[in-house]
């Protein structure tokens, strides 16, 4: 695993954002398309968590997301963020979502 230094980490724009919405990307067979609120801006992510979550458990939930990732278009959608999450040697998925309720916008330190 290669180390960063404490520099580079406080570099990324890691935030808490409130799912807004959910939308399916047609012809995706796992990826969604999140709106996140985050106090001042709204922006999108494109998620492979479609089998793991449904829209109903995702909106108006915060989670983890880093906002400085470049940007990149799957299937036609542009990903401005991407949400956090940890998988187990078993490939079960878990979005990370702070432990208390922090405003949208918050960051990650």
């Amino acid at each position: 695993m290669v180390e960063i230094s404490f520099k580079e980490f406080q570099n990324l724009d890691l935030r808490v954002g409130k799912i807004i919405s959910v939308e399916e990307i047609p012809k995706a067979r796992s990826l969604v398309k999140l709106v996140v609120e985050f106090g001042t801006e709204q922006r999108q992510a494109v998620a492979g968590i479609k089998q793991y979550y449904k829209p109903e458990e995702l909106i108006g939930k915060k989670y983890a997301f880093i906002l400085n990732l470049e940007r990149k278009t799957m299937m036609g959608v542009e990903s401005q963020c991407m949400i956090l999450a940890a998988e187990d040697p078993n490939g079960t998925i878990a979005l990370l979502a702070p432990e208390r309720d922090v405003a949208e916008g918050s960051k990650i330190c």
